[in-house]
């Protein structure tokens, strides 16, 4: 039976803004890279076999700092699968090094909810501007994008494949699994797994650097308590 942990980054420094983040590369903010240590804390004891972030700089921080309270001593070690002299060059040779690391793939399908025009604005503003009522629309419906942007129902339409075809075989190989994520990439696994509509999913709030555990067994998954 595997475990799968998923976990939204720590705060980062526009979460701490209020500015709307998207696909933009912003990294931890002081209070996301003690959240990030708190979630390492709660998961130390579950073993964690190799851990998928998105390509952005605060999933990434998460998982590293994360994974330095881990009961292993492991090692998180990017892999660069397909960057030319980055994966060749990266090359282990040594067995004994190869146990004390953990692998870490990066995937661009686990991203954020890319939020077009609106990246990078107020969301207090943003509302001044466009009105509550379309702002809300943008962010809390299933399938409206923002102006040149992805809905959720967009974001589920990357993420969700991804998942089942990467993240998913190491879960049936009886592996343990960490994600670290974004919001919206999550709920869109979470939808799946705990069986949500349209109106739930966009109304569920993912906590920053909170683990979510669920046990896999035979197809299943099942959330544990906190």
């Amino acid at each position: 039976m595997g475990k799968l942990i998923l976990m939204r980054h720590g705060e980062s420094e526009w979460n701490k803004l209020n500015l709307f983040t998207g696909w933009v590369d912003v990294p931890l903010s002081p209070k996301g890279i003690q959240e990030a240590f708190d979630a390492g804390t709660l998961i130390k004891n579950i073993p964690v076999d190799v851990i998928f972030t998105s390509t952005l700089e605060r999933a990434i921080e998460t998982a590293v700092l994360a994974m330095t309270k881990h009961s292993s001593d492991k090692v998180p070690v990017i892999l660069h699968t397909g960057e030319k002299k980055l994966e060749t060059w990266a090359t282990i040779h040594s067995e004994e090094a190869l146990k004390k690391i953990i692998p870490m793939i990066k995937s661009w399908e686990l991203n954020e909810r890319m939020y077009g025009q609106l990246q990078g604005l107020n969301k207090a503003e943003t509302i001044a501007k466009y009105g509550s009522e379309q702002v809300k629309i943008w962010r809390r419906s299933y399938d409206v994008a923002p102006p040149e942007g992805e809905s959720l129902a967009m974001t589920a339409e990357r993420a969700l494949p991804y998942f089942h075809e990467n993240i998913v075989p190491y879960l049936k190989k009886g592996k343990n699994v960490l994600v670290s994520a974004h919001g919206n990439s999550l709920r869109s696994i979470i939808m799946e797994l705990d069986g949500l509509s349209k109106e739930q999913v966009v109304a569920l709030e993912i906590p920053t650097g909170i683990p979510i555990i669920y046990s896999y067994s035979h197809g299943s998954f099942v959330k544990e308590s906190p």
